[in-house]
């Protein structure tokens, strides 16, 4: 609905010596719906047209989809020869005011500060131990239960759940977009195929399971979680958590692509690097990484209640298995390595059903 008061508002701020404003419909389309201005002012008399785009479906389902849209429309327009002009993008805020946000060469993001330890410092400390401490597992299952705790809220929208399969595949932050950052060589063009067909086989698999939509993190990583040190001052704000040690408490940062998801999406961003590291320093799953794989997993499951999650991991498990494997992103993991990784992607797509207990075969 187009908020006419505070666009008036705006035209007179935004055109000098307005007289009169007329908004009228002009009509609807699939995208969303257009509005004629018609300002008469001392000068004469000038039209304008305000485009809306729907909430929902063909990626507009966020504010940010939709600005982003407005903004290439305002930065290309005037590029292709006969092409109207773009004026201007508008934003409505809360306190119902409509403001400018056109005409940005950049944008930035201004955020808090974190302090602590991300939990990529406990995965290398790992490697020289034979099994986990009790700080260890307390952090794992601080880690399992909060995940449990946001993916208990659930929503109703086939839109979104939909959306969250198919950008895990072709998003360019996620399996599709990792994969063109390959340096050539590094893997065959024939063998990313073969990836990502069986991942899209595996989204028309899960479209079926759309009730299971929840509040997501969206890039649940160990450099994303940050462990509160004896000297820093956050804790988690507003937590019902009770399970979780006070000492541990810790903070995320850089939640990503839309607050609602399948959990699986944040389940296997953690869980990737307790068999990468393994990989990576053992050339096995064996060790404090397996014994964390299986602690965060059956603690997850035990307090979510969702032994469905086993079932819904693979199309997941290959975008993170393709990060990890990116020579881009981390160019220690040696050939060997890599095949490993990737024989653990093929072996999850064409299993229907994760099984931890074997998940040593799997590479």
């Amino acid at each position: 609905m187009l908020n006419e008061k505070a666009l008036k508002t705006y035209l007179k701020k935004k055109f000098r010596g307005v007289t009169q404003i007329k908004i009228r419909k002009l009509g609807s389309g699939v995208h969303g719906a257009g509005f004629l201005i018609e300002i008469k002012k001392k000068k004469g008399a000038e039209s304008y047209v305000v485009k809306t785009l729907v909430p929902e479906d063909f990626g507009h389902d966020y504010p940010s989809d939709r600005a982003g849209i407005f903004l290439l429309d305002l930065d290309e327009y005037k590029n292709l020869p006969k092409h109207v002009r773009a004026v201007d993008v508008l934003a409505e805020l809360k306190n119902g005011s409509i403001k400018s946000i056109g005409g940005g060469k950049e944008y930035y993001l201004l955020m808090e500060k974190a302090e602590g330890r991300h939990y990529f410092n406990d995965l290398n400390e790992f490697a020289g131990k034979k099994k986990l401490d009790t700080s260890d597992i307390e952090k794992i299952k601080a880690m399992a239960s909060y995940l449990a705790e946001i993916h208990s809220t659930k929503k109703e929208s086939k839109t979104l759940y939909w959306r969250k399969l198919r950008d895990t595949v072709g998003h360019g932050e996620c399996l599709m977009g990792v994969f063109d950052t390959y340096p050539d060589g590094s893997l065959s063009y024939n063998e990313m195929s073969g990836i990502i067909k069986k991942s899209v086989d595996w989204i028309y698999k899960l479209k079926p399971k759309y009730k299971r939509l929840s509040h997501i993190h969206g890039d649940f990583h160990p450099g994303n979680i940050w462990f509160r040190t004896e000297n820093s001052k956050f804790k988690i704000q507003n937590s019902k958590l009770r399970t979780i040690n006070s000492e541990l408490d810790f903070i995320l940062l850089d939640r990503s692509r839309g607050p609602w998801g399948e959990p699986a999406d944040d389940v296997t961003a953690l869980a990737i690097n307790y068999i990468f590291f393994s990989i990576k320093k053992h050339n096995d799953i064996v060790g404090p990484y397996l014994e964390g794989l299986k602690l965060f997993f059956n603690e997850y499951v035990r307090l979510s209640g969702d032994d469905e999650i086993y079932e819904m991991l693979a199309p997941f498990f290959a975008f993170r298995g393709a990060v990890v494997a990116n020579p881009v992103f981390y160019p220690e993991v040696t050939p060997k390595q890599r095949k490993m990784i990737f024989r653990f992607v093929h072996s999850v797509l064409d299993s229907e059903r994760f099984n931890i207990e074997n998940v040593r075969n799997l590479i």
